[in-house]
């Protein structure tokens, strides 16, 4: 991102009142979408809705989920937010997109954001927010565009897989939040895999050109990623330890199971940054290594032509009274000297391994 993007979207929010739902990306233009799922044990309804109003509509005793896709729709999020209590701190965290993942706590729901990351179809990383909002009967989750990861948990909820049909709401932003976190998994496998690339093409000698620049951008991707989990694990920490009555007791394992996913994953995070920069390491010494290598070539080509040179320079020195000159066969046995020469250093260069 340039340097211009980076100082617009700082703008956006600089002497703004606290409270103010300003849309601090880049997709300006992306529809409003809005899918829902109504469900109980026994039946479940899903909808995409046409318009905001109709997220107001579900009936009590059932656990609905409302995915809201768009946030440059600022209009239509106040609207929910209006109808649903939201406090004008929460919409506006929900339309800033370089939030920190994080919890907040209110009376009647909890607020949580986090980072949902994919590689996309050009195996760039993508890095989207996504915020929850965890009330009694119902989750609400806001994107900034289509394309997500819980097509699993879409499938759960339609086929009555696993709990989350017979559970509360809590149980279905644990789910939610899971999807996300698995996700990680494939994220830093590929970051990996990435990273064994490299080494084998810096060991094997095959190095490219760019492949510094390339190194440098795994880093920062790497970084990225870190800066999207780590903070996570104090979310997951705090639901975990949360009294409130919104999170049901029973639940609270599942949570912890989730926070041990992200302690592995910040693990191999670690291990992966460590490795990135002996990557680093790794191809400066390979530089360095072929640098001596040609120094060494060009240090025993010069050394060998040195004493030849002196012989050379000698005799070519315009000095009448030099004995070999009347010497008749002087210029053979000039030869003869320099090629013995020649012979006898590279002789003494292999026996010193230097060759």
């Amino acid at each position: 991102m340039s340097k211009k993007i980076r100082s617009q979207k700082s703008k956006k929010k600089v002497g703004q009142i606290p409270g103010s739902v300003i849309y601090t990306g880049e997709k300006s233009n992306q529809k409003l979408f809005i899918e829902a799922f109504d469900y109980t044990k026994d039946y479940v309804v899903e909808k995409e809705l046409t318009n905001v109003e109709e997220c107001f509509d579900f009936e009590e005793g059932s656990i609905t989920w409302i995915n809201i896709n768009g946030l440059n729709h600022v209009k239509a999020i106040e609207k929910i937010g209006e109808h649903y209590e939201l406090h004008p701190l929460v919409l506006e965290d929900i339309v800033n997109i370089s939030q920190r993942p994080k919890i907040d706590e209110y009376d009647d729901y909890l607020f949580v954001v986090l980072k949902m990351l994919y590689y996309d179809a050009n195996e760039k990383i993508v890095s989207e927010q996504v915020s929850f909002i965890l009330g009694k009967d119902y989750v609400l989750s806001f994107q900034e565009s289509e394309g997500d990861v819980f097509d699993s948990v879409r499938e759960r909820i339609r086929h009555a897989k696993g709990r989350v049909r017979s559970m509360k709401s809590d149980y279905l932003l644990y789910v939610l939040i899971d999807a996300v976190v698995d996700h990680y998994f494939s994220v830093i496998e590929i970051l990996g895999d990435k990273i064994e690339d490299f080494e084998t093409e810096i060991f094997s000698g095959n190095v490219k050109e760019d492949i510094s620049k390339e190194i440098q951008d795994l880093k920062r991707e790497i970084l990225r990623v870190r800066r999207a989990i780590f903070p996570l694990r104090e979310v997951l920490n705090r639901i975990e330890k949360n009294e409130s009555a919104l999170v049901d007791p029973k639940t609270h394992t599942y949570y912890r199971d989730i926070y041990d996913h992200l302690i592995q994953v910040s693990e191999n995070i670690d291990i992966y940054r460590e490795m990135i920069w002996s990557l680093m390491d790794m191809y400066m010494t390979t530089i360095s290594n072929k640098m001596n290598e040609v120094m060494k070539v060009l240090t025993i080509m010069a050394s060998i032509f040195i004493p030849l040179t002196f012989i050379a320079g000698v005799y070519g020195m315009n000095f009448e009274y030099i004995p070999e000159l009347k010497y008749k066969n002087a210029y053979f046995v000039l030869w003869g000297v320099m090629i013995v020469i020649f012979l006898g250093m590279l002789l003494y260069f292999k026996r010193k391994k230097w060759l």
